[in-house]
């Protein structure tokens, strides 16, 4: 008998869905932020345990609690990266617009001819 897979096969070239974008930026989010209780935690512990070096510890605990906040919002309000299909397309799109904005412009099958007549002696539109 043959086993079904867990999940579904992707057969199409759709990108993952927004909820679960949202959903692995939120899980980066709340670990790097987990990160940064655990140097807030990790420095309490230092002080008073009076270990060699604390200012260097402590030095590197508060970057930590300064920088990772900032890098948890740039990372969980980021896009996921493109594909090489996607990159692809877009490189495919550019080049057709390059190309169109290049060519020149085709020249008309027929002549307009303008209605407004100027008369010079009189220096009036008739």
């Amino acid at each position: 008998m043959k086993r079904h897979p867990e999940r579904p096969v992707l057969i199409t070239d759709a990108a993952t869905s927004q909820e679960d974008q949202l959903r692995s930026r939120q899980i980066r989010y709340v670990s790097m932020m987990s990160v940064r209780a655990g140097c807030l935690i990790l420095g309490a512990i230092l002080i008073s345990a009076q270990v060699p070096l604390l200012p260097l510890w402590l030095a590197l605990c508060a970057l930590g609690m300064v920088l990772l906040p900032w890098m948890a919002v740039l990372i969980a309000n980021d896009r996921p990266p493109k594909s090489k299909a996607e990159r692809a397309a877009d490189a495919a799109a550019r080049e057709d617009t390059r190309r169109a904005l290049t060519q020149p412009a085709p020249e008309p099958d027929h002549i307009t001819i303008d209605a407004e007549v100027v008369d010079e002696t009189r220096g009036r539109t008739d």
